[in-house]
């Protein structure tokens, strides 16, 4: 994701995420925001955030 798209998530949005178990197999999740956990342009991975329903993981495309 580009750094316009990282300052584009908040809390509230859709978005599709890879949670930790599923790094190997790219698999995404899909649910809305409910915490913006880490949202470094300079870390590694990206946008990490936990989901309303719980999950964690990281940001891979913001949907809608």
């Amino acid at each position: 994701m580009n750094g316009q798209n990282r300052a584009a998530i908040h809390p509230g949005m859709t978005v599709d995420i890879v949670l930790k178990r599923d790094q190997r197999t790219g698999k995404r999740t899909r649910g809305v925001v409910a915490e913006i956990l880490t949202n470094s342009s300079f870390h590694p991975h990206g946008i990490k955030v936990r989901l309303q329903d719980g999950r964690v993981g990281r940001v891979q495309e913001i949907v809608g």
